[in-house]
């Protein structure tokens, strides 16, 4: 797939076939966020993929709107050093915002839909995914075989460009 069609086949995807994806596509998908650029190429990021149905189920409580992670095929956790500084903790957003961009991308171009989700409680999240202490939770994303498959979007709900683009000042 050419990477226009993939952005323009990718939308969120909550409803997922009962099928489970090839790992070596999970792994495409993985590669697709380690590549993913980061300020000062300091790739900040750790990922947690998961596949367990058990897993898959609590990781789905972690955010009030992660309930798509329920019926996912995987997920992955993009973690972050866990930081009080609000200048690293802005970047590390920032990036883990790209890889999981990134992600999404590739996910679209394999045929797979993805949605991401936040992350509410930290102690929650460590207990079900067991990352250590120096690490925070920032996004999760759930994997499968959409129920609708991906096709084109010709008319996205997006504010009109006219509105959006402003041209050498606002």
């Amino acid at each position: 797939m050419e990477t226009w069609d993939a952005i323009r086949v990718r939308r969120n995807t909550r409803e997922y076939q009962d099928r489970s994806i090839d790992p070596a596509d999970l792994d495409r998908i993985l590669e697709g966020g380690r590549r993913s650029p980061s300020s000062m190429n300091e790739q900040p990021w750790d990922f947690i993929a998961v596949t367990d149905r058990a897993t898959l189920e609590r990781m789905a409580d972690l955010w009030r709107w992660g309930a798509h992670i329920r019926g996912a095929a995987a997920a992955i956790a993009l973690l972050a050093p866990a930081s009080s500084d609000a200048d690293a903790r802005e970047t590390f957003a920032f990036d883990l915002g790209q890889a999981s961009m990134s992600m999404m991308l590739v996910a679209a171009d394999l045929g797979i839909g993805s949605c991401h989700s936040s992350v509410g409680e930290q102690a929650e999240a460590r207990a079900v995914l067991g990352f250590p202490e120096d690490r925070e939770a920032v996004i999760l994303l759930s994997l499968g075989h959409p129920v609708r498959p991906l096709t084109p979007i010709e008319h996205p709900k997006r504010r009109p460009a006219d509105e959006v683009i402003h041209r050498d000042h606002w």
